[in-house]
């Protein structure tokens, strides 16, 4: 079996492959002062959740956009599960080429995310990825990474308002009884969705009328499902679209 882990600067994202079969999966608090020993004992524990041993693990597969975690979870892995992990970085292959100006300051999550459309879906694609930051990322046909857009993501947006204004409260996100709310979470509600799907709906127009019009649209992270219930723009919803990337990714490099 092969164990991806995705590092990022809200969330860490395990998943369990057996073949390209992702079975059990998580989605976890990315935890800043965490040290490679509890990194470890959190591995261990979640592969003892989904009833498997270190015998069964035959390789991990890790992408990070929070550097300074990345040699904690590397030296966990070493540690606990007896592996090496393959880290997607500059130098290994991917299968896609990268026109970014500086490829090597691409996220290492956007990487994974193109692999894995172009691989599972083909392109012209805008590739959707709600998470910390909201980013918009083209590929094209021929398997081009092209480069995007990036903007502060939903829920950042929503602690902004909470920490920044005296007199807004902090917000779970809902779908609001309407648009014009009539009571401050209301309104917060619906400016921070609708205002969210308003700005996928005019980029997704602006990427199409330069990748084509052909071009699908992908969504992932943590909140696609609770945007692409309000747009009809959103063609793919793939929640665990950066660990297909890791697992594709592991099998390139492993060949």
């Amino acid at each position: 079996m092969l164990l991806t882990i995705d590092i990022g600067n809200t969330n860490l994202t395990l998943g369990l492959y057996e073949g390209d079969t992702l079975g059990a999966h998580w989605r976890l608090s990315t935890d800043h002062n965490r040290m490679p020993d509890e990194y470890g004992l959190q591995f261990l524990g979640v592969l003892q959740n989904a009833g498997k041993t270190l015998a069964d693990i035959q390789g991990v597969s890790l992408a990070s956009v929070v550097p300074p975690l990345t040699g904690r979870v590397v030296q966990a892995c070493r540690e606990y599960l007896k592996l090496e992990p393959l880290v997607v970085d500059a130098g290994i292959k991917t299968g896609i080429k990268i026109r970014y100006e500086d490829p090597k300051a691409v996220g290492a999550d956007r990487v994974c995310d193109a692999v894995a459309v172009m691989k599972l879906y083909g392109g012209p694609a805008c590739v959707v990825d709600f998470g910390t930051a909201t980013t918009f990322n083209a590929i094209t046909k021929e398997g081009e990474y092209l480069g995007g857009a990036i903007t502060a993501g939903i829920n950042l947006a929503a602690e902004a308002l909470y920490t920044r204004a005296a007199k807004l409260p902090r917000i779970d996100l809902q779908v609001p009884p309407s648009v014009i709310g009539r009571n401050t979470v209301h309104a917060m509600q619906s400016g921070l969705l609708f205002g969210y799907v308003s700005m996928v709906e005019g980029m997704v127009a602006r990427f199409r009328a330069e990748l084509g019009n052909d071009m699908k649209v992908v969504a992932t992270g943590g909140l696609a499902e609770v945007v692409a219930k309000e747009t009809k723009v959103i063609d793919i919803i793939s929640p665990w679209l950066t660990l297909e990337g890791l697992r594709i990714i592991w099998e390139i490099n492993r060949s």
